[in-house]
């Protein structure tokens, strides 16, 4: 079953606070960030930090996500990605945020995340164990078709040897799938020594080496404004 993405909202303010300054931003309970897009200029934004952090926590970076951005006495709404999240390497607080604004009309290059359910009988009676391969895959689509996430069901798996693999996944209609059919998701497999388990993995990981793609080729260029701010940060900290 493909989990459909609920309608996820957020409120922002447009930011004239840039540079450095945006300490001061944090200090007062706000989160900066910046959309963009392909043929969009970029806006700098600011977030109240405690709906940003609750939102972030659970959404992922397929979800699309409406943001009102308030401005003067008016508002409109973008729908858009998540696509960088900048974190205190420490305290794990916010620092600034990316989204990407999408194009309703225009399809776009993402990563769906594999949401495992079910238990397999097999690892369940501990006749065997379950090796992992990819945990997501790359599509392409308009926006509107994104799911949340793709589930893979382990009960499927009740003999030894037995796997699921990209090609045996249910794809929800609209979205056209990237990734090589042939990628393994999960294996079950006989118990073994330590000493095999390790030439085992060894082996898997050989076997699923691939380029990691991009959250979003279809994403541009940021204008100036968001990568001198983004250099600001990085100094910063």
């Amino acid at each position: 079953m493909n989990q459909q993405a609920k309608q996820v909202q957020l409120a922002a303010e447009k930011r004239t606070v840039l540079g450095k300054q945006v300490r001061q931003l944090r200090q007062q309970g706000l989160t900066p960030g910046v959309i963009y897009g392909h043929g969009f200029d970029a806006v700098p934004v600011q977030f109240e930090t405690q709906a940003l952090h609750q939102v972030l926590s659970h959404v992922g970076g397929s979800q699309l996500i409406g943001i009102k951005i308030q401005d003067e006495d008016k508002g409109h709404m973008e729908m858009a990605l998540v696509r960088d999240v900048q974190r205190d390497p420490i305290r794990r607080t916010l620092l600034h945020v990316d989204f990407y604004r999408v194009d309703m009309t225009e399809r776009l290059t993402t990563e769906v995340p594999l949401e495992m359910v079910g238990e397999s009988p097999i690892v369940e009676a501990r006749e065997g164990i379950m090796l992992q391969g990819i945990s997501s895959i790359e599509v392409e689509c308009l926006p509107g078709d994104l799911v949340d996430a793709i589930e893979v069901d382990l009960s499927e798996l009740v003999e030894l040897d037995q796997g699921i693999y990209v090609r045996d996944l249910a794809i929800p209609a609209g979205i056209d799938l990237i990734t090589d059919p042939d990628e393994m998701i999960v294996r079950v497999v006989p118990l073994v020594g330590e000493e095999e388990l390790e030439e085992l993995l060894e082996v898997e990981e050989e076997e699923l080496l691939v380029p990691e793609a991009p959250e979003i080729e279809v994403v541009t260029e940021a204008e100036a404004e968001a990568e001198a701010e983004a250099e600001e940060l990085a100094g910063e900290e």
